[in-house]
């Protein structure tokens, strides 16, 4: 079945649930997945497809990890736990990453295939791991462990 159907379908079991809070992640989530749909010129009766909803959760969920950031840097800690909890609903949705270590192993074997020993190709390896991950490792994470292997 579809991420798209999936949400569609949570969505009807919160209802039933009276569950507010999912009810209305899930709905946040189904609305964006409707709009990437719209933007790539097709109806929005039709559904995204895999691949364009992990784009948007992905999106999602660091548009929420930026919120909270800001939240508790505000002093705001109730609109903080709020997203904390949008971003637990959105992580459900979302495949599993890959580990700092998982990363570390990637990063040295794209550095030793490459034969990259100078830091001014930092990007090149970086966007080399990345492309190796495909997509299952934080674009940050990636970054800093590849910085870390010319420290």
């Amino acid at each position: 079945m579809m991420m798209h159907q999936q949400i569609k379908d949570q969505i009807k079991t919160a209802m039933l649930a009276k569950d507010t809070d999912r009810l209305s992640a899930l709905r946040n989530i189904s609305a964006a997945l409707t709009s990437e749909v719209m933007a790539k010129g097709r109806k929005p009766a039709e559904l995204a497809t895999d691949k364009e909803a992990l784009t948007v959760l992905k999106r999602l969920a660091k548009q929420r990890q930026e919120s909270i950031e800001q939240f508790t840097l505000g002093n705001r800690p109730e609109r903080a736990e709020a997203e904390s909890r949008e971003l637990e609903i959105i992580k459900g949705f979302l495949p599993t990453g890959l580990s700092r270590e998982e990363v570390r192993v990637l990063a040295i074997a794209k550095k030793a295939e490459l034969q990259i020993t100078d830091k001014a190709k930092l990007g090149l390896l970086t966007g080399a791991v990345m492309k190796a991950a495909q997509g299952a490792a934080d674009g940050a994470l990636v970054k800093a462990v590849v910085a870390e292997l010319f420290d």
